[in-house]
């Protein structure tokens, strides 16, 4: 795969973001999409866009996607030369990002790595297509070559409604000559004709520099527009925020960097049914003195921890709940 978009990196160094085409087979999305149905019936106080890192990280499903050979190559290909081939690939954060049609709010103008606990800022954004995502439902922006600025400070601002609360850039900021709009499209079953579906093969992704200046306006259109976004840094990258669970993907930890947490479990009954949950629990990723968190059995009271986690989260950006808005 990677023989196939390795002209693009150079074009990655440049403008500070690129978008591949046709990457991750479209049955794996739809996976994705029956995923985010089975959590939003979970935690249906989450808003679609904040469905964060702490209801997804003891999520088996989600550490098999996050964890799918052909996205670590990438990393690899778009991450060098900070990620090498023989130096093992982690996980910072993932979450899903979906906007609800008509009310999906905007995300102001920001640098990621202004938010972010790493040293050194050395991390690659993966961004795949759940569904269509155009300027109608509110794409991600980006503006090219913006990569090249140091990272800037965090302005808190909730007098209009937006997903972060702050920003770092205002709008005056912007060259607006240098806005690309990252329109991309997903696979799943696409209707041609009256009770005929045809299956895309792949999906498209957009890959992203922690500097780049980028946003998305509101979803105005009639449309979902829902992605996830993947975080993946070297394992000689450090995350100073211990509260912020870091897993290893592929590769050996390098020790007395960061506490690797082991991939999770499938339970039976408690976990989104996926292809291969069968076998999930063989081939996990075991990590040391991580063990008994996945021993709890105590459901119900997992869900309202990280539920209330999230909703802290939230609050902190000034956020509202479903029930809230």
């Amino acid at each position: 795969m990677t023989d196939t978009y390795s002209h693009l990196v150079d074009q990655y160094h440049t403008d500070g973001f690129v978008v591949l085409r046709n990457v991750v087979d479209a049955r794996l999305i739809d996976e994705c999409r029956q995923h985010i149905e089975f959590l939003q019936s979970k935690f249906p106080s989450i808003p679609g866009e904040h469905l964060h890192h702490p209801i997804m990280r003891n999520d088996p499903f989600w550490v098999r996607l996050v964890s799918d050979p052909r996205l670590l190559d990438l990393a690899v290909l778009f991450g060098s030369p900070f990620i090498e081939p023989d130096g093992g690939i982690a996980l910072f954060s993932s979450h899903y990002f979906c906007k609800p049609a008509k009310t999906g709010m905007s995300v102001l103008w920001h640098q990621d790595g202004s938010y972010w606990p790493l040293k050194p800022m050395n991390v690659l954004t993966m961004w795949l297509a759940i569904d269509e995502s155009d300027t109608e439902n509110g794409c991600l922006r980006v503006v090219r070559g913006s990569h090249q600025e140091e990272l800037a400070k965090l302005t808190d601002d909730v007098s209009v409604q937006n997903v972060l609360g702050s920003y770092t850039h205002r709008d005056e900021d912007i060259d607006q000559e240098k806005i690309v709009d990252i329109v991309l499209k997903p696979g799943g079953k696409h209707l041609i004709v009256p009770f005929v579906y045809v299956l895309g093969l792949f999906i498209d992704i957009s890959i992203h520099h922690p500097n780049i200046v980028h946003g998305s306006n509101t979803n105005t259109s009639d449309r979902r527009r829902c992605g996830l976004t993947i975080r993946y840094i070297a394992p000689t990258t450090k995350c100073v925020d211990e509260k912020q669970p870091v897993m290893m993907m592929m590769g050996s930890p390098i020790e007395g960097i960061n506490h690797y947490r082991s991939w999770p479990k499938y339970r039976i009954g408690y976990d989104f049914p996926f292809d291969g949950c069968e076998q999930w629990n063989d081939r996990r990723r075991i990590e040391p003195d991580d063990e008994l968190y996945f021993e709890r059995t105590d459901y119900t009271q997992m869900d309202q921890e990280i539920e209330n986690e999230v909703i802290g989260f939230i609050a902190q950006l000034g956020g509202k709940t479903v029930q809230q808005q």
